[in-house]
């Protein structure tokens, strides 16, 4: 996949660019976890410099996304069990909190519902096309949109440095089992409904039945 470089992306900086295609391999799987990738195929993929090429890895290397080996090149690091589980209990623990907070609240909660009755739709266009990449992006702003609607900035500003892995894992469990697309969507629904009920608990329950479809999908 080479990229072509335009007036626009002439103006992103070198190394941003190269950091930027890079992380967006990784993350939508097109570079899985124990892929070798070098400086020079990444050189090659954006038409830039080595020089460029290394500090992105070397910044995609603190990130945790990659290990370098000197001469030889950078290994992607895969989602291992470990951190899949930790940004899970995240996810749960804030978006638990989140309804909490929805539920309490006075005013009427049908704009809340009716957003995310939309992105359910936008993510059944997305499963009819079995286009799993937007599902993902739809699936992220999804729960995203819950966590904002608490009104907790700080819990929401928290919740989006989640983003990456979010989609990353997000992928891995979906690209080898699409026909799992139509299963998250009626979760989805679900977590909608006790959401308009006001029913907290009811949603607590809900989201922990839907992450645990991501455990144990990890690791491939």
């Amino acid at each position: 996949m080479a990229a072509n470089i335009t007036s626009s992306t002439a103006r992103v900086p070198a190394a941003e660019r190269a950091y930027d295609l890079t992380k967006e391999l990784i993350i939508d799987g097109r570079l899985p976890g124990g892929s070798l990738i070098s400086e020079g195929e990444i050189a090659e993929r954006t038409s830039l410099s080595r020089t460029p090429v290394r500090e992105a890895f070397l910044r995609l290397q603190a990130e945790g996304l990659l290990q370098l080996f000197p001469k030889r090149g950078a290994v992607v690091v895969p989602v291992g069990p470990g951190e899949a589980e930790d940004v899970l209990e995240l996810r749960e623990a804030l978006e638990s909190s989140a309804v909490r907070r929805i539920a309490r609240r006075a005013e009427p909660l049908g704009g809340l519902v009716s957003r995310l009755s939309d992105l359910i739709d936008v993510q059944r266009e997305h499963a009819r096309r079995a286009d799993v990449t937007a599902f993902a992006e739809a699936d992220e702003a999804f729960h995203h949109g819950i966590v904002a609607a608490s009104g907790n900035g700080l819990a929401e500003r928290f919740y989006e440095t989640l983003r990456d892995r979010q989609r990353r894992m997000a992928l891995q469990l979906l690209q080898p089992q699409p026909e799992r697309l139509a299963s998250l969507i009626h979760e989805h629904s679900l977590l909608v409904e006790r959401i308009a009920d006001r029913d907290d608990e009811g949603f607590a329950g809900a989201l922990r039945a839907h992450l645990d479809a991501h455990r144990g999908a990890t690791g491939r």
